[in-house]
């Protein structure tokens, strides 16, 4: 890891450090042991939302794995290889202890998305749910998303909307106004009861980053919570009733040319 790391790398590792604290860490085997991959806050299946490639047999790497939950359905899945990269030691803990429990063989990697020290064109898929795709500058974690691929290989990553940004106050979960402005949005520092630096571009600065990079936009897809959807017990800065009137989340789907 570089020695002169971005600000918000620190910031973050020491959010999600609590976070595994309080909660991710007791959570963790029930995501990782699900049957069926689950999208998002609102738990969308990919058997509905089909986002994702056949992963038979690819090489998979998740841009900010957390406790690599994700990379465990991959694998499941018939993966190949799947490699977990993120900056909290905490996290990666609780992603080792749950592979060894499952036998899945993931390898894990303390590193920042935005700079992985793996070889260029080393796989066929990279996602991030809720990883690198806020925690990270879109500018790094894009392009080297887009190095680490192989020709052809894809992109797969979930966000929150750009319209659930746009009415997040600084404190306090969304509601029906606009609360900041899209001119210029990117970087957002919360300062409340959740620390943390996040990172969101509108949709057209994202599509010039992801084509910069040398990707094809394959798809995006809005995600509103579904009528069955229960409010999450933590992430729920979205309130349900929100969420099933406009879209919460959003997947984006590219492939490197």
């Amino acid at each position: 890891m570089d020695h002169a790391e971005p600000d918000y790398l620190a910031v973050n590792r020491a959010a999600w450090t609590a976070a595994n604290s309080s909660y991710t860490d007791a959570q963790a085997e029930s995501s990782w042991t699900q049957a069926e991959i689950r999208w998002g806050i609102w738990r969308k299946p990919e058997s509905e939302v089909r986002m994702l490639p056949d992963v038979a047999g690819l090489d998979v790497i998740e841009l900010g794995c957390g406790t690599a939950y994700f990379s465990a359905w991959l694998r499941r899945r018939g993966a190949r290889r799947a490699v977990g990269v993120d900056i909290t030691p905490a996290q990666l803990e609780t992603a080792r202890r749950l592979d060894a429990k499952f036998g899945l063989g993931l390898e894990l990697m303390e590193a920042n998305a935005e700079s992985v020290p793996l070889p260029d064109s080393s796989f066929d898929l990279a996602v991030s749910e809720y990883g690198a795709s806020i925690w990270c500058d879109p500018e790094l974690w894009i392009h080297e998303a887009a190095r680490l691929l192989r020709p052809g290989g894809e992109l797969v990553f979930l966000r929150n909307s750009t319209l659930s940004m746009l009415c997040m106050p600084d404190s306090g979960k969304a509601g029906v106004e606009l609360q900041r402005p899209q001119l210029g949005m990117k970087r957002l520092d919360w300062t409340d009861d959740d620390p943390g630096v996040e990172f969101h571009l509108p949709h057209g600065e994202l599509l010039r980053v992801l084509r910069r990079a040398g990707f094809q936009i394959l798809d995006l897809l809005e995600l509103c919570a579904g009528p069955d959807a229960v409010e999450h017990p933590v992430y729920n800065y979205v309130p349900l009733d929100w969420a099933r009137r406009w879209p919460a989340e959003e997947i984006w789907r590219a492939r490197k040319g």
